[in-house]
C-alpha cells in the first residue's frame, strides 16, 4: 500500500530557524508573565464535548469549529478550542482555590476550520487571566503584561479600548430591542463596510435608528460620560491606568470581541502599520464561576505564539554557539565541552574541520573553536568568528567570557 507523506491539511512542521525563533519569543513572552506574578498551569488537551460546549455556542465561531472524538467507551470528546472554558472546570472542581488566582497557560489548540495563508488548525495560544479580581487594576495588570512584551519584541502596535455595557446602551438608546443581532452586525464593519452594515441592521431597526445609532457611535468617550452612558466611566478610568503606565489606549466603539461571554472592557491589539491584530481579551465576569452557579469576576488576554513571532524582531541566538572541533585531541576536547556547557554555552564536538566549518556556515553557528597538538602545547584554544573570519589564540576563562557575552 502506498503512504502518502504529507501533514494534513492545517498543520505543518516548524523547523530551525523559525523553531529557534518560536523559543526564544516563548522565553521572552513567560518571563513577563511571571515577573507580573501570573504562575502557570496545564491542561489537558482533550475535553468531554459537553463542558466545551455554552450556551451560546451558535454564536461562538471558536466553539462551533472544535474538533469531535469519541473515545472506545464512545463517550464524546473534543480537542480543546481555547483555555478559557477549562477554567470553569478547573473551579468547580477545586473550589478552595485561593483569589485573586493569576495564572498563564502556553500551548496547544485546535479549530477544524478553514485554513489559509499564516491560518492552521493548530497553533500555540498564550494567555493570562486574573480570577476574583473586579477591579480595573486587574484588566490594566493584563494590558501591561502584554505591552511590555510587545516592547521587548519591538514590535510596533497599539490598544483599542471598547466596553460591552457601554455599547449595549448606546444601541438601547436608539431603542433597538435585538442587543445582540445589532452588536453582530456591528462586529462585520472592517469586514464588509459600514453601508452593509447599515443594509443588514435594518432586520432589527429602521431607518432612523440606525442613523442615529452611527452617529452616536462617532461621538468622543467623553460625550458618553457626561451623558451618563453605562460602562463609560469604567473606559475613562483605565485608559487613567493605562495612561499611568506609560500605556495609551485609543477608545474605538465598534469593537465588540466574543459576543457570549464579555462583559465589561474589551480590548484588542493590533499592528500600527496594517491593523491586523495580534491579541484580544477582556472582562468576562459570568464565564468562569457558571458551574458553581456564582459569579467569579475574571479578566484576560490572549495572543497566537506563531503570530507574534512572526512579527518579532529580535536577534536568535544559534543553537549550538560553538562546535569545539577536536584534531586527535578527543579526550581534552570533550573535557572543553563539558566545561562550556557548565557555564551555560550550547556547543558540540566535531573531528572532521571541513565538515565542521561547513556545518557550521549552514547553521548560522558563529564560532568554531580548533584543539589540536599546537593548542594543547600552548594551553590555549583557537577560537574563530566564522562571520569576520578573525582568531584569537585564548585560555579557557577568556573563551568562557567572550562567547558568555
Amino acid at each position: 500500500m502506498k503512504i502518502e507523506v504529507d501533514t494534513v491539511k492545517g498543520f505543518r512542521d516548524i523547523l530551525p530557524p523559525e523553531s529557534l525563533k518560536k523559543t526564544e519569543v516563548k522565553k521572552i513572552i513567560e518571563k513577563n508573565f511571571q515577573l507580573y506574578g501570573f504562575v502557570p498551569i496545564e491542561t489537558p488537551v482533550i475535553e468531554f464535548d459537553e463542558i466545551m460546549k455554552s450556551d451560546d455556542a451558535q454564536e461562538e465561531e471558536a466553539i462551533s469549529d472544535r474538533f469531535r472524538l469519541r473515545d472506545r467507551a464512545g463517550r464524546n470528546l473534543g480537542l480543546r478550542y481555547e483555555f478559557t472554558f477549562q477554567l470553569a472546570r478547573i473551579m468547580k472542581m477545586n473550589p478552595n482555590i485561593k483569589l485573586p488566582f493569576r495564572r498563564y497557560q502556553i500551548g496547544e489548540v485546535f479549530r477544524d476550520e478553514p485554513v489559509g495563508p499564516g491560518r492552521f488548525r493548530q497553533f500555540t495560544q498564550c494567555d493570562i487571566d486574573i480570577l476574583g479580581d473586579s477591579s480595573l487594576d486587574a484588566d490594566q495588570e493584563c494590558l501591561s503584561a502584554v505591552s511590555d512584551i510587545l516592547k521587548e519584541l519591538r514590535i510596533d502596535a497599539e490598544i483599542e479600548l471598547n466596553n460591552r455595557k457601554l455599547l449595549s446602551s448606546i444601541i438601547e438608546s436608539v431603542q433597538i430591542t435585538d442587543i445582540k443581532n445589532a452588536m453582530k452586525e456591528l462586529d462585520k464593519k472592517d469586514k464588509i463596510g459600514e453601508d452593509n452594515v447599515k443594509i443588514n441592521l435594518k432586520r432589527y431597526a429602521d431607518s432612523n435608528q440606525i442613523l442615529t445609532l452611527f452617529k452616536l457611535m462617532e461621538k468622543p468617550l467623553e460625550f458618553f460620560i457626561e451623558n451618563a452612558f453605562d460602562g463609560a466611566e469604567e473606559v475613562e478610568e483605565l485608559m487613567e491606568k493605562s495612561k499611568q503606565q506609560g500605556i495609551k489606549l485609543k477608545f474605538n466603539p465598534f469593537m465588540i470581541r466574543g459576543l457570549a461571554y464579555y462583559t465589561g472592557n474589551i480590548f484588542e491589539v493590533k499592528t500600527k502599520e496594517n491593523k491586523n491584530t495580534i491579541a484580544g481579551g477582556g472582562r468576562y465576569d459570568k464565564s468562569v464561576g457558571k458551574l458553581l452557579n456564582k459569579e467569579i469576576p475574571a479578566v484576560g488576554i490572549s495572543f497566537g505564539l506563531e503570530r507574534v513571532a512572526e512579527l518579532a524582531n529580535i536577534k536568535v541566538n544559534s543553537i549550538p554557539k560553538v562546535i569545539v572541533i577536536s584534531i586527535e585531541e578527543d579526550k581534552l576536547s570533550i573535557k572543553l565541552t563539558k566545561t562550556l556547557r557548565s557555564s551555560g554555552i550550547s556547543c558540540m564536538m566535531m573531528k572532521n574541520p571541513k565538515e565542521a566549518l561547513e556545518y557550521a556556515n549552514s547553521q548560522s553557528i558563529p564560532y568554531v573553536i580548533f584543539l589540536g597538538e599546537d593548542e594543547v602545547e600552548k594551553s590555549k584554544f583557537k577560537l574563530r568568528n566564522l562571520s569576520s573570519g578573525e582568531e584569537k589564540l585564548l585560555g579557557e576563562k577568556s573563551i568562557i567570557a567572550l562567547l558568555k557575552k
